[in-house]
């Protein structure tokens, strides 16, 4: 959970920071920013590093990166105004569906907007094995064992979806509980599991590269419609993709993976619309600045933004810098209305339940997730999955 200190301390740098907006090529940002993001050591939590150098260097902002190491403590900051912007994955989408961990009485379906998102040359998300394990193919994780990392379902949730790639499930592999996403990799180093979930360009992943076991990622070839399939319906947001950096990646051959938005820049949608505006265009126009000083910065690239693509709506102040790079198209518009129509049934849906919800913590998320579902249904948008 985010620590009483941490609010205390974000609390008094953006009461501070916000007071006094620094100005420089037609940018303006104030002396103080707050990402939350993902724990030391990642490839976000790297990227958001090299993204504060560029602005402190160029327009002495001083970046403040607050890490969590699950869903909550990166979001929670983020809702509470501790910080402006959430440096995260798939969590942001979970928190505006009201799911998983976000399925609770004190979440619910939270109003979040995109900002940037970016796409990598690794991957957002894949197995890393022990060479030793005798992992190659999805269905070789068939009785191996595999971290969970407790309060962090968006993780939890993207390694079901690429067993179903092989028609398998967490009841076919042997589960590892873990407390964060560092220890899930130290697992794998330790010998106490076979794989875990990842970016294929995080540095964490060069610990087990360099164990006695030796590291080795699993594929999941595109040609495979259904197999695909069976991870799409379950994150709609996951792309079929070749990775050609990280540890053990040849770039000239690559490898197939799936990919999503990571880190995926999100703010509230009450976020100053100046400040969002702001971001978007220091991130976009100092590019050069901070590409190669990260794993997968080379990501943030404007012709990486895919809007059409998107499961949540963008923040009006991002928008507008996309529309003056003339990057707004109308495919990406009639995606934003869809989102937009997604977002608010959820909330009112979320109303609705509430008003006269069961108080009994396991009553109250079965019954949020029927009528989830049920007004979903009802009006024709896809229902994402609803378990791990």
């Amino acid at each position: 959970m985010y620590s009483a200190f941490a609010r205390c301390f974000a609390t008094a740098v953006l009461s501070a920071g916000l007071t006094a907006p620094v100005a420089a090529d037609d940018i303006a940002l104030p002396p103080t920013v707050a990402w939350s993001a993902y724990p030391t050591g990642t490839s976000g939590y790297s990227q958001a590093v090299a993204i504060g150098s560029v602005l402190q260097n160029e327009y002495a902002v001083n970046l403040r990166v607050v890490p969590g190491r699950n869903d909550i403590a990166r979001l929670a900051p983020l809702r509470s105004g501790h910080v402006q912007f959430a440096a995260g994955g798939s969590e942001a989408v979970y928190a505006q569906e009201g799911m998983l961990n976000f399925g609770v009485a004190d979440w619910g379906p939270t109003a979040i907007r995109g900002v940037v998102w970016n796409i990598s040359d690794g991957c957002s998300f894949t197995f890393g094995t022990g060479a030793d394990a005798g992992i190659v193919e999805p269905a070789d994780m068939q009785g191996k064992r595999l971290t969970y990392v407790k309060g962090a379902p968006s993780l939890n949730n993207a390694s079901r979806a690429l067993l179903a790639y092989a028609e398998l499930t967490w009841d076919d592999v042997e589960i590892v509980e873990v407390g964060g996403y560092s220890a899930s990799i130290q697992a794998v180093v330790e010998g106490r599991a076979d794989a875990a979930g990842g970016s294929c360009n995080s540095a964490s992943f060069l610990q087990v590269e360099a164990s006695p076991r030796g590291l080795r990622f699993v594929t999941f070839p595109s040609d495979d419609a259904q197999a695909v399939k069976r991870v799409t319906d379950i994150l709609p947001w996951y792309l079929p993709h070749v990775a050609t950096e990280g540890p053990m990646i040849d770039p000239a051959e690559g490898i197939e993976v799936f990919t999503s938005p990571y880190p995926y820049l999100v703010s509230m949608a009450d976020a100053d619309a100046d400040l969002v505006y702001n971001m978007v265009k220091a991130i976009a126009e100092r590019f050069e600045d901070y590409r190669d000083a990260a794993p997968g910065a080379q990501g943030w690239a404007m012709d990486r933004q895919r809007f059409e693509a998107a499961f949540v709506p963008y923040h009006e102040g991002a928008v507008r810098y996309y529309k003056e790079r003339g990057l707004w198209t109308e495919a990406a518009e009639a995606r934003q209305q869809q989102n937009l129509t997604r977002q608010n049934l959820l909330l009112q849906a979320w109303a609705n339940y509430t008003a006269d919800a069961p108080a009994d913590a396991d009553a109250f998320a079965e019954g949020w997730m029927k009528k989830r579902a049920a007004v979903l249904n009802d009006a024709g948008i896809t229902v994402i999955a609803e378990r791990w």
